[in-house]
């Protein structure tokens, strides 16, 4: 893991260069351009809204907010998850013509959603602003919940788009498993409204689950984030992230053969 992370560091330049790529190609040729950033997360909120406020209505305070301070993260997980599955197996142009720094690849996709993950934070303290709720000291603990969340995004982003290169329906699957993820992850809804014997398995078994809670618990009810469901999450993301590092290692020379 550390050469990985090494290595990242030594092409940080092709890195920012990859993102920077990645975020002027994404809306070109659109007429509002980078708003699309704000704007993405704001509809598919308001859609939400419609369902859980006004169908199937929350016992909750300021919904929207609470709806956006999860789906802000969620977005940054799964469309990073999402695109790094095809993130070695559609970039044939890069790998085969000379020895291209294949690791950048996934690390580039998942910069590039964190960025807009970051761009969309002022958009959501103004609506919690709107709704006469300003973020509190305990933001202080929101760069370590991101950091958790980084990790355990880079790690599965490197073994799906490992694995994608040589079995391709991997990406199909994922994107279903995202999709099943998205409901049984407390992003529109309360934890507290899971039933009592199955919350422990909620925040233990889907590490996203503990991330949001965390976030949802540091700019929605401000407060400190539980620590065990937390800690859980940050060592089993080093885990994997070091696990994942090994495997993309060991089937590096097999991508530009296999694509």
């Amino acid at each position: 893991m550390l050469r990985n992370l090494q290595e990242l560091y030594q092409y940080r330049g092709l890195l920012l260069s990859l993102v920077q790529r990645e975020l002027t190609a994404r809306y070109r040729g659109s007429v509002l351009g980078f708003l699309w950033t704000f704007l993405n997360p704001t509809l598919l909120m308001l859609v939400y809204a419609l369902v859980f406020s006004v169908y199937m209505r929350q016992d909750l305070r300021n919904p929207l907010y609470f709806q956006f301070v999860g789906l802000l993260p969620w977005i940054w997980f799964s469309t990073s998850v999402g695109g790094c599955a095809t993130a070695i197996s559609d970039r044939r142009d890069l790998l085969t013509k000379v020895r291209f720094p294949a690791q950048v690849l996934p690390a580039s996709v998942v910069t590039t959603n964190l960025l807009n993950y970051l761009f969309s934070l002022p958009l959501m303290v103004v609506l919690g602003a709107l709704h006469g709720m300003w973020p509190t000291w305990h933001i202080l603990l929101l760069p370590a919940v991101a950091a958790t969340q980084l990790l355990l995004t880079l790690g599965l982003g490197y073994v799906v788009a490992a694995l994608n290169v040589t079995f391709r329906d991997l990406q199909h699957i994922i994107g279903n498993l995202l999709t099943l993820g998205f409901f049984v992850t407390p992003v529109l809804y309360p934890i507290a409204t899971v039933p009592e014997r199955f919350r422990d398995l909620v925040l233990y078994g889907n590490p996203v689950a503990a991330l949001i809670t965390s976030y949802q618990s540091i700019l929605y009810e401000h407060r400190l984030p539980e620590a065990r469901p937390l800690l859980w999450v940050a060592g089993l993301s080093v885990v994997l992230l070091w696990g994942a590092a090994r495997l993309f290692e060991s089937r590096r020379e097999e991508f530009a053969e296999c694509i």
